[in-house]
């Protein structure tokens, strides 16, 4: 609904700041989904921001608070006095707090863990055994589970009672709680009702482990077919499951990361962050990158004089690495991805850089006769289109291959691909290309 409505709401809330136009904006985001009124706040300017969260319905605050990115979610934590927080924190569940317990101060995780119940305080107490990049500590409490030995009346009975959301399957344990079976819920209706559970039980069903890591677990649920996958300690011992909902919510936030990542910026960097922070945060990226481009000025000026007598070569220098710089980052986006399917392993990589190197020659051969005619009928020189061909030639093969091996050697060394596989590898095709433009340019040109 708000989508369509986003830059408008924006534009009323910026350009006409009086409490009567926020407390009507307020008044139509009641029927707005949670994630859209995030999305709005996210949208503002600080002090509006702050203005429109103030009159925003308490009841709706934290729902509103686990939507949001972090740094964003932050500046209107440390906005409301703490005398306001005992009534906005009154519904939290364990799963709310552990969503928002890194943006929350410890004397507010306190107040919230002391509003939830005894059975949520424990489910809180469980999933902070788990850091939060391992499964357990995403797990939801809500689940079918039955004795290993049920009957169908008594799955008929529990399915009456109430099916939580995106639940597909009973999962049956023994007496101390380990995880023995699942059932699928289509299979119990029409089934007798003195007919044992166990005897309609997924064989196929994967299993989870608490210590698992999320992403990992997250796709294992996308591809499995079912609706939730159950989780369990090392022990057996059923904790929860793991949802195709949350498994969604985990999958996008890492590809979030993974393209901020290519900036060397965070995902939850708020759209109006502190000047100083954002440039802070940015500054190490700029500060590596200049690194980069000190080092390929450095190998251009080996060829200074080269340079000097044949105008032309810095003339095309550009085209040389750019175009190994955008076959470089194809065949690096693919790794990448693979690695994180893990379809990228060392009994398929021999393979896999065969058929790269096989794409990078076809397309270097293509791309190398048609820009060097072009270069020889813009300064009628053949030794020089010559010169180009072969330099955009070898400069796509030396592409595709950094592109296959940078992602697998930065993985081996605990070093994430998606953050700095891009600036390496801008900087072997840059220093490539020139070394090898400029090199043959020196032989065959002077």
């Amino acid at each position: 609904m708000m989508a369509e409505a986003l830059p408008d709401l924006i534009e009323e809330i910026v350009t006409d700041k009086g409490p009567d136009d926020i407390q009507a904006v307020a008044e139509l985001l009641l029927p707005a989904e949670d994630v859209e009124i995030a999305t709005l706040l996210e949208s503002l300017p600080v002090e509006e921001r702050i203005s429109l969260w103030e009159v925003l319905p308490d009841t709706r605050k934290v729902d509103v608070l686990v939507e949001m990115r972090s740094d964003p979610r932050e500046v209107l934590i440390a906005a409301m006095a703490d005398e306001q927080w005992s009534a906005i924190l009154a519904d939290i569940d364990a799963e709310e707090l552990l969503e928002l317990m890194d943006s929350l101060p410890a004397r507010l995780i306190d107040l919230a863990y002391q509003a939830l119940d005894k059975q949520q305080q424990a489910y809180f107490r469980d999933a902070t055994q788990f850091p939060d990049e391992q499964v357990g500590h995403w797990i939801s409490h809500e689940m079918l589970v039955l004795p290993l030995n049920a009957k169908v009346r008594d799955g008929l009975r529990l399915i009456r009672r109430n099916v939580p959301d995106h639940c597909d399957t009973v999962f049956l344990v023994n007496r101390s709680g380990h995880f023995s079976a699942a059932v699928k819920l289509t299979r119990v209706f029409g089934a007798p009702e003195h007919l044992p559970m166990v005897e309609l039980t997924e064989e196929s069903l994967p299993v989870i482990k608490g210590a698992d890591d999320a992403t990992n677990a997250s796709f294992q649920v996308q591809r499995s077919g079912y609706a939730a996958l159950p989780v369990v300690d090392d022990s057996n011992k059923l904790l929860g499951r793991l949802d195709v909902l949350s498994a969604s919510e985990l999958v996008n936030e890492y590809y979030e990361r993974q393209v901020m990542a290519t900036a060397g910026m965070d995902e939850d960097e708020d759209l109006f962050a502190p000047v100083a922070k954002s440039a802070r945060n940015r500054a190490l990226w700029l500060g590596l990158n200049l690194l980069t481009a000190f080092l390929a000025s450095w190998f251009i000026g080996l060829f200074e004089a080269t340079l000097q007598q044949v105008v032309a070569l810095a003339v095309l220098m550009p085209v040389v690495a750019s175009m190994g710089g955008i076959a470089g980052s194809q065949t690096l986006t693919l790794i990448v991805r693979g690695l994180a399917l893990g379809q990228v392993t060392s009994a398929n990589l021999k393979a896999l850089m065969t058929k790269e190197l096989k794409v990078g020659g076809v397309n270097g051969v293509i791309w190398a006769l048609v820009i060097g005619v072009v270069a020889f009928m813009w300064f009628n020189d053949p030794l020089l289109g010559l010169v180009i061909c072969l330099a955009i030639f070898l400069n796509i093969l030396a592409a595709a291959l950094a592109g296959v091996m940078l992602p697998v050697i930065l993985e081996k060394l605990k070093i994430d691909p998606a953050l700095s596989g891009s600036v390496i590898l801008t900087t072997v095709t840059d220093i490539v290309g020139f070394v090898a433009f400029l090199g043959l340019g020196s032989l065959f040109l002077l």
